[in-house]
């Protein structure tokens, strides 16, 4: 028989002794590193060409807009908005559902997409996505995940009276390659 040039040590057979001897070291030292914090970070741009993060840039006011939209005697009201960056830039665009204000019946509507220039405080309308000569009113209405989703109410023919659509559809409009793309949300359907 051979003998180990290695003479045998004591701790190399584990016992359960060792084991918990091990489990005990190593909860010390995760209860331990919960108490220490490494310092705050104090990494710093080099150079004069060191970037901030974007200021937050506000909504868009529909206030004080001319919308595209003729209410003879009476005036243009907004009754719906929402905002949020439908193109991707980084800054807020506000959606606006507008109708004319009126005693009775169901004014069409119209929905616009407001923006404003940065260095300028006037909002101004860049797209009509619902025109009201379509003679539609909006009900639900929507702006998530830069998509903007409305319910709209319409008419079968000239001949239903204006107080009582009879038409409902849906439909969801995208900023695809520079315009808003308009679709069909899934699950909907016209009645």
């Amino acid at each position: 028989m051979q003998q180990s040039a290695v003479p045998e040590l004591a701790h190399t057979h584990t016992r359960p002794i060792h084991w918990l001897a091990t489990a005990t070291a190593l909860a010390g030292v995760v209860a331990v590193s919960g108490f220490l914090q490494p310092d705050r970070a104090t990494a710093a741009q080099h150079g004069s060409e060191g970037k901030t993060a974007p200021a937050a840039v506000a909504a868009p006011d529909p206030a004080g807009v001319d919308f595209p939209i003729e209410c003879g005697p009476t005036k243009a009201v907004v009754q719906k908005r929402a905002s949020g960056d439908l193109d991707g830039d980084g800054r807020p665009e506000t959606v606006a559902v507008v109708r004319c204000e009126a005693g009775s019946g169901t004014p069409p509507s119209g929905v616009y997409v407001l923006t404003r220039a940065e260095d300028d405080p006037r909002a101004r309308v860049v797209a009509t996505l619902v025109d009201p000569k379509e003679r539609l009113s909006v009900t639900d209405f929507t702006v998530r995940d830069a998509t903007i989703t409305v319910t709209l109410l319409g008419y079968s023919s000239r001949d239903v009276p204006s107080c009582c659509p009879d038409v409902t559809d849906r439909a969801k409009w995208q900023w695809k390659n520079g315009a808003f793309v308009r679709s069909t949300p899934s699950g909907a359907h016209s009645v």
